[in-house]
């Protein structure tokens, strides 16, 4: 009853309305240049860390422990400051790539538990065995749509040109590849608030857009594009009232996040007067002997052996534990 009352619905918007409604041109240029600013800004801080140190022919400052002679380096206060400003940096390119091992990995499970029946007459359209009516487009070098065999049987002709009009947009601008990246982009640069509200923005125009994109080719029409939607949320796949909102004319609004785009621009210039201010005083002096720049290597190499055993251990059993998930995805 709710599918027929949709399709019977006149008085929908002209196209250019919901071009209007659903395109925020700025939005992604914004998130990109904030992310590509951040990026640089909690980097640089490691390469002045780095380009500080000086070194030195001799022990600068020296640690008597058991018997043992240690030297260490002497920094002053900006050096201080900037090795901090380094360690944020470091703790973001940590977490980026962390984010992003985590990120395949699930993405190879995902695939692993799909059943593949067949494909349709597209070879980018994939079928799959699930009871549950599906459409999504997966993949970030080659996405492909995949639809699954209830949906095929649930959804009328023009629904289903419609859906899979929709999710070959995705395909086409490369829409999981560009979430994924907003996604770890958004937990790297931390100190950065507004990243997370302008890639979830973003992420909800890339479904509006896509409905658009159905809408301009033709295939169905609104109607059966809403109907297909209905559909979808009716066995609880979880459509957003946005999208049906958006088809029928309603007004989408969105509030920008100004105070969390003020307080990471702040964040930002901050980040970058301080890296710039410190590193024109920091000053380092090392011997660059392992371990704790140390004045007798032999000695204290005999020492940390015992550790780097373990590491050593650790490691390969990182490794092999990523090997049994892969082989598992």
């Amino acid at each position: 009853m709710i599918r027929s009352g949709v399709a019977r619905c006149s008085g929908w918007p002209a196209e250019s309305e919901i071009v209007r409604r659903a395109h925020h041109p700025v939005l992604l240029p914004l998130a990109l240049l904030l992310a590509g600013a951040g990026a640089v800004a909690s980097t640089a801080p490691v390469g002045a860390a780095i380009a500080s140190v000086h070194r030195a022919s001799a022990a600068t400052d020296r640690l008597e422990l058991a018997g043992i002679a240690f030297s260490y380096p002497r920094l002053n206060v900006a050096a201080w400051v900037l090795l901090g400003l380094a360690l944020i940096g470091a703790s973001a390119i940590a977490v980026a790539l962390r984010a992003g091992l985590r990120q395949r990995l699930a993405y190879r499970r995902f695939l692993a538990r799909l059943e593949v029946v067949g494909q349709l007459s597209d070879p980018h359209v994939v079928v799959i065995a699930d009871p549950r009516p599906q459409a999504f487009c997966a993949g970030y070098l080659r996405p492909r749509v995949y639809i699954s065999q209830a949906a095929l049987k649930l959804l009328g002709d023009a629904e289903l040109q419609a859906v899979l009009a929709h999710e070959h947009h995705h395909r086409q601008v490369r829409d999981p590849l560009r979430l994924a990246c907003g996604r770890i982009i958004s937990q790297a640069l931390f100190f950065l608030p507004a990243l997370r509200a302008l890639f979830g923005r973003y992420s909800d125009l890339a479904e509006l857009n896509a409905d658009r994109a159905a809408v301009r080719t033709g295939a169905g029409g609104r109607e059966a594009l809403a109907s297909a939607l209905l559909t979808f949320d009716a066995s609880g796949a979880g459509i957003s009232p946005e999208r049906v909102d958006s088809l029928l004319g309603r007004a989408v609004g969105w509030r920008r996040p100004w105070w969390l785009m003020s307080a990471s621009f702040v964040a930002l210039l901050s980040l970058i007067s301080v890296t710039w201010g410190a590193s024109q005083a920091a000053s380092a002096q090392a011997t660059l002997n392992i371990p704790f720049l140390s004045s007798q290597p032999c000695l204290a190499m005999l020492t940390l052996a015992p550790l780097l055993g373990c590491a050593m251990i650790f490691a390969a059993r990182g490794r092999r534990a990523l090997a049994r998930r892969a082989g598992v995805c």
